[in-house]
């Protein structure tokens, strides 16, 4: 595992305290794992997501992600409709470990509340928790 200080965290995304990341794109929000969790991890063998139209509410889960260390179930940093699902992932989970917030995104939101992202963590918020 690597020190968090090796790790990647774009500042224009929002963090969970469960390490999903969330992106506003236009109307809709992208949905992955952070670079530390995906480090946590280990390497990422199956990744099981939702259907498009399926709706969660924010802190349900939505998936899970199995690695050769565990399996770790996937939070909804918003609650929302299931827009878009990331089927590339299905032959090539091994992306969640190597673009955690480009091709290895997991779901595309439709959110019904857009003040959700904004109580989520910013960066530094969120390297803080990790710091503990």
């Amino acid at each position: 595992m690597k020190d968090v200080s090796e790790l990647s965290f774009p500042d224009d995304f929002r963090y969970a305290e469960s390490h999903e990341w969330a992106r506003a794109e236009g109307d809709t929000v992208k949905v992955g794992i952070s670079d530390y969790a995906q480090d946590q991890l280990g390497d990422i063998v199956f990744v099981e997501l939702p259907e498009t139209g399926e709706s969660f509410d924010k802190g349900t889960e939505f998936g899970t992600v199995e690695s050769v260390k565990a399996v770790s179930e996937l939070y909804m940093p918003v609650g929302g409709e299931i827009v878009a699902v990331n089927s590339a992932l299905e032959d090539a989970p091994e992306q969640v470990n190597n673009n955690p917030f480009s091709e290895g995104w997991m779901i595309e939101v439709k959110p019904q509340d857009t003040s959700e992202l904004d109580a989520l963590m910013d960066k530094e918020a969120y390297l803080t928790s990790l710091k503990g």
